[in-house]
């Protein structure tokens, strides 16, 4: 196979899923992978004949699509994102929800394996539920794959989903189990995973924090961004923030969101705005 032939036909192929080639263009050697392993299943030596194949059967599509899932994920990935939200953003939003006598509501989407979503939970259990004993935390993680769902509720991992966390955490957050290193019991008891997916799918919320990061602002086409950014903001409390991924920008003509100073990933909703 080809590179060149490859990039051709995810060129041609994407913008049909509703998804976007320049997402892709790092990632696609992974895609490139499951497209090859697919097209001998069903005996098929060319990308023409595949192309074939999709004209021909649209139920091949769906498959094509769980094809150009992409689902890097790690602790802590982005530090200083992380670092932003422990210091400044989740102590603002546990604030107003002890004053309005209720727990913090969070959603993470796109949650992959889930290493994201613990990273959340391990970093308020450690350094922001101390300053606000009494206010609980809700986490809802949502992801197309079943796959990558069972291993999130799974919660173990190997020595590279780690190098990226707090020397720290291993220890105070993790027991080790054959070889892997789980999530302690404390830190998974507030997480609720959905098969879900977002272009279909969404949970009601309201959210105080919505985590969307390196999925739909990276690999989606502009009329889904907008639509699928329009129907988070109707889950967004009023006050809440929205986390997209260090090298992802939100579609000019939806952006409703002010950009926090020092870190342009993390975008806070006023109040006035709802």
């Amino acid at each position: 196979m080809r590179d060149t032939d490859c990039i051709a036909f995810l060129q041609w192929s994407l913008p049909q899923l509703g998804l976007r080639w320049p997402g892709f263009r790092k990632v696609r050697r992974q895609v490139c992978k499951r497209i090859s392993r697919r097209m001998k299943e069903l005996e098929l030596d060319t990308f023409e004949q595949y192309r074939d194949q999709l004209v021909n059967d649209r139920e091949e599509w769906l498959v094509l699509d769980a094809a150009c899932r992409i689902t890097i994920s790690r602790f802590y990935r982005d530090k200083h994102i992380f670092d932003v939200l422990t210091d400044s953003v989740l102590p603002t939003i546990f604030k107003a929800a002890r004053n309005e006598e209720r727990p913090v509501k969070c959603w993470c989407a796109g949650c992959a394996s889930g290493e994201e979503v613990y990273t959340l939970a391990i970093l308020w259990h450690e350094n922001v539920r101390p300053q606000f004993p009494g206010v609980g935390l809700e986490i809802v993680a949502t992801d197309t794959d079943p796959v990558m769902i069972a291993r999130a509720r799974r919660a173990c991992y190997g020595p590279g989903s780690l190098r990226d966390m707090p020397p720290d955490w291993l220890n105070q957050a993790f027991d080790k189990f054959n070889g892997a290193y789980c999530v302690a019991a404390q830190h998974r008891r507030h997480v609720v995973f959905l098969i879900q997916d977002i272009r279909e799918e969404m949970p009601k919320g309201p959210f105080d924090l919505v985590l969307c990061r390196n999925l739909v602002f990276t690999y989606f086409d502009a009329s889904s961004q907008s639509d699928i950014l329009k129907k988070t903001l109707a889950r967004l409390r009023p006050g809440g923030c929205v986390v997209i991924g260090a090298h992802e920008q939100l579609p000019e003509r939806d952006r409703k969101l002010i950009a926090l100073k020092g870190c342009p990933a993390i975008f806070h909703q006023s109040k006035r705005n709802s």
